[in-house]
């Protein structure tokens, strides 16, 4: 067995070319960076670095981050609409946890990011997609679908949506439409979960305001990470929200039971923060994915012209729909024999009947070389299962041949 199989999430298969793992290019994890970080955290915190934390999170990190966030996205967050969470994951969960209730309805983007819905759910509540066009959600349309609900008497509290570099479409809600979805929030009491993963990783232009620094306060909940800019391990997250909110997660039990969430990983990040390595790491990652992005999609031009994409200007993701009649399902075997894999576009959609002629590559983990012979290879998988399903609807009883 592969002894990586004990330690990391990703074990490869051999032979495969694997575009379907969204994870970091294993050489851009700052190893040796980071450890100096730790150094620096612990030299100048001594004890306190290795104890139980703030609850809220360690001064020095959220007062870092406040003066980061504002740089880049003008929200004017305030250290006291801080909330430090072991990633965008668990920040999910506290916010479902603290809004919703079992039976509500949840409205969630779609196709959006597959593993938020066992999240979601987890609260027994329902998922429902919202209406959407080649633009991402339509506003007017979500606030119908909103309204028939609560006309039911069903409590329609919280909406998820990643509006920027979006997983799985790697698109970008326009600036309009992010108005028109705030004021829905704050005209309707609906609170919208803006996860905001993806937002460092602009590869082209800089990315749009988020939700949260458009919203009046209460409105929006906002989810961050370095999973994607620094480092997955870290487990290092954050809510940003009003200071209300804030204040009733960190009264939650289990942070009175043991104190700040990632108090040690929080304290290194700040020093890293501090010390200016954060930012040109940053500066030298966006670089590294943009040719990457370049690789894989120069590469399907070439390979696979039949393919339909749009050039993400940002994050990780490649949301590619096949030509007729292929389905994901049907390529999926064939592209493993020609050793590429990915995942279909079905997953991330409620109704999984959805999608089903799309595709989910990611650009992140592999490099450009790799990238390119990817493309080659699901280029020559498409034109055979393309070939085998044009035969197969020849043959088809009763077809007429011409």
């Amino acid at each position: 067995m592969d002894s990586r199989a004990a330690i990391i999430q990703y074990v490869p298969r051999p032979g495969i070319i694997d575009l379907g793992w969204g994870h970091p290019l294993p050489e851009l994890l700052p190893v040796e960076l980071w450890s100096d970080a730790g150094q620096t955290a612990l030299r100048a915190h001594a004890w306190q670095a290795l104890t139980y934390g703030a609850a809220a999170g360690p001064g020095p990190f959220i007062e870092w981050l406040a003066e980061h966030l504002d740089s880049y996205d003008q929200g004017n967050t305030k250290p006291s609409e801080v909330f430090v969470t072991n990633g965008a994951s668990h920040g999910l969960a506290l916010a479902a946890d603290l809004l919703t209730e079992p039976g509500d309805v949840v409205l969630v983007d779609s196709p959006t990011y597959h593993l938020a819905f066992p999240t979601i759910a987890d609260r027994r509540a329902e998922i429902v997609a919202v209406p959407t066009d080649d633009q991402g959600v339509h506003p007017g349309r979500t606030a119908e679908l909103r309204e028939r609900f609560v006309r039911a008497g069903r409590r329609v509290p919280m909406m998820y949506i990643v509006p920027t570099f979006a997983n799985p479409t790697g698109r970008c809600l326009p600036q309009q439409r992010r108005l028109e979805l705030v004021d829905l929030a704050r005209r309707t009491g609906l609170t919208i979960v803006e996860d905001d993963t993806y937002r460092e990783l602009a590869y082209d232009t800089p990315a749009p305001p988020s939700l949260w620094s458009l919203a009046d306060r209460g409105s929006v909940v906002r989810l961050g990470t370095v999973a994607k800019s620094v480092a997955p391990g870290l487990r290092l997250g954050w809510i940003t929200a009003e200071a209300g909110f804030v204040r009733r997660l960190t009264s939650l039990g289990y942070v009175n039971s043991g104190g700040g969430v990632n108090h040690t990983t929080a304290l290194t990040m700040a020093a890293f923060g501090a010390s200016g390595a954060y930012r040109r790491h940053v500066s030298a990652v966006r670089r590294r994915y943009a040719v990457q992005r370049d690789a894989l999609i120069g590469g399907l031009r070439r390979a696979a012209p039949d393919l339909r994409f749009s050039t993400p200007a940002g994050g990780w993701f490649l949301w590619v729909e096949l030509p007729e009649p292929l389905t994901a399902d049907m390529l999926a075997p064939v592209a493993d024999a020609h050793g590429v894999a990915f995942v279909e576009g079905a997953r991330f959609f409620v109704d999984s009947e959805h999608g089903r002629s799309c595709i989910r590559l990611a650009f992140s983990m592999l490099p450009p070389d790799t990238l390119a012979e990817a493309a080659r290879r699901l280029g020559q998988a498409v034109r055979s299962a393309r070939a085998d399903a044009t035969v197969a609807a020849e043959s088809e009883p009763g077809r007429e041949r011409g």
